[in-house]
């Protein structure tokens, strides 16, 4: 999933980068409110790691105004603030979470889990699709107790799709989710329809794959 991280320490921010990074996710850096504005305008992030002492403005501000502009993004909000006003003040204006200065990284992972299971309703370890299961935290495509074989990106593309089973996701909302900066990624507008193909191939060796639809001129749905 692609995480926007607003912080303005710089060593921090670089080791949540690279610790994310680790787990497969797409980080951008934001270290001003300025700078985050303009990320959150022009990018669909899944989640955004919110410090509220920024350099040129509050963090809280940066969230109500991205409320306000419909933020769709889980919001955790990173801070050496104690004080529970702030943390009310946080929560009550839309973010997800809190997580107070110094946190362990691994904690911060298990609540970035624990939303997205809240978000997605996913009350088991497990998620069925049409004969497969797949296993968000371990990262595995499994059929039948055995493990599928997929690439790092093949299995983006297909969590995405089943996380959001039944809409349909166009081409620039897939890659954006896997790639985020599309011009610094190098994107080729084939990749989306590439990682597919694969994923037909794979899947379709063990059972039917119908339910992985192609919408014409939009992009791809999985019907389940």
């Amino acid at each position: 999933m692609t995480v926007l991280i607003v912080e303005d320490e710089r060593t921090l921010a670089r080791e949540l980068g690279i610790f994310l990074h680790q787990q497969n996710f797409t980080c951008t850096v934001a270290r001003t409110a300025r700078e985050a504005r303009a990320q959150l305008a022009d990018t669909p992030f899944d989640f955004v790691l919110l410090d509220l002492g920024l350099p040129d403005g509050d963090g809280l501000d940066v969230l109500a105004e991205a409320k306000q502009n419909e933020l769709t993004a889980a919001v955790i909000i990173l801070t050496a603030r104690g004080a529970v006003e702030d943390r009310i003040g946080g929560l009550e204006l839309g973010a997800d979470d809190y997580l107070a200065k110094p946190f362990s990284l691994p904690e911060l992972l298990a609540r970035m889990h624990a939303i997205t299971r809240r978000r997605f309703g996913l009350n088991k370890p497990l998620i069925g699709c049409a004969g497969f299961e797949l296993d968000l935290q371990a990262r595995r495509l499994l059929h039948q107790g055995q493990e599928v074989s997929l690439s790092v990106k093949e299995f983006d593309v297909l969590s995405y799709l089943v996380l959001h089973k039944n809409r349909v996701m166009t081409r620039l909302q897939l890659t954006e989710h896997i790639w985020g900066n599309l011009p610094e990624a190098g994107f080729d507008s084939n990749y989306i329809d590439a990682h597919i193909k694969n994923l037909r191939k794979k899947l379709g060796a063990l059972a039917d794959v119908e339910w992985l639809e192609t919408v014409r001129g939009v992009g791809y749905r999985a019907r389940l």
